[in-house]
């Protein structure tokens, strides 16, 4: 994506729907971690591919790995950064370890639709994901992605009240016909 935070959209409310299952955080943040890559790419000039090692499962499973151990040891200063948005979560180290794998996988994954330099299966050459989604699709499902996220956060946060946010919001008008 050429925004990082387009992956937000497709993370958010996956991550929502698991929220039982995986660490929230974790899977947020390692869903756009690898994009340091192409920061520092592009910032320092390098002479390296825009999505390179990182942008691999591969290279994407040390990032995770990394992350997870980073994620777990600052978990309680993370908790009270999410507590007051009632996200925060207590895992165990298998669940943020999980939580961050599925983040940057899905990140590649979906990257590897847009761009012809990713390499999901390093060291093996080409992208056979690629152009099998049009750009404008992509960014569609991102965008479409966000507002859904935004739905099942506005459910979260308001649970039990669900019915009334629904009337307040006018988010699904045919509400009030019943």
């Amino acid at each position: 994506m050429p925004f990082t935070p387009f992956h937000w959209g497709p993370s958010s409310w996956l991550g929502l729907l698991l929220f039982r299952f995986i660490n929230l955080g974790g899977f947020l943040v390692a869903s756009v971690i690898v994009d340091i890559e192409p920061f520092c790419v592009l910032v320092f000039n390098l002479n390296y591919p825009l999505h390179g090692f990182f942008h691999s499962f591969l290279g994407g499973t040390i990032a995770a790995m990394v992350l997870s151990g980073v994620f777990y040891r600052f978990r309680a200063v993370i908790n009270k950064i999410l507590t007051p948005l009632k996200l925060a979560q207590e895992s165990s180290y298998r669940v943020i370890l999980f939580s961050c794998f599925i983040g940057v996988y899905f990140h590649i994954f979906l990257d590897s639709f847009l761009y012809t330099d990713i390499k999901p299966f390093f060291p093996l050459a080409g992208n056979p994901f690629y152009g099998l989604i049009s750009f404008p699709l992509m960014y569609l499902f991102c965008a479409v992605s966000f507002l859904v996220g935004g739905l099942l956060y506005a459910m979260r946060w308001n649970a039990g009240k669900w019915p009334r946010l629904l009337k307040v919001t006018g988010i699904l008008t045919f509400y009030s016909l019943f």
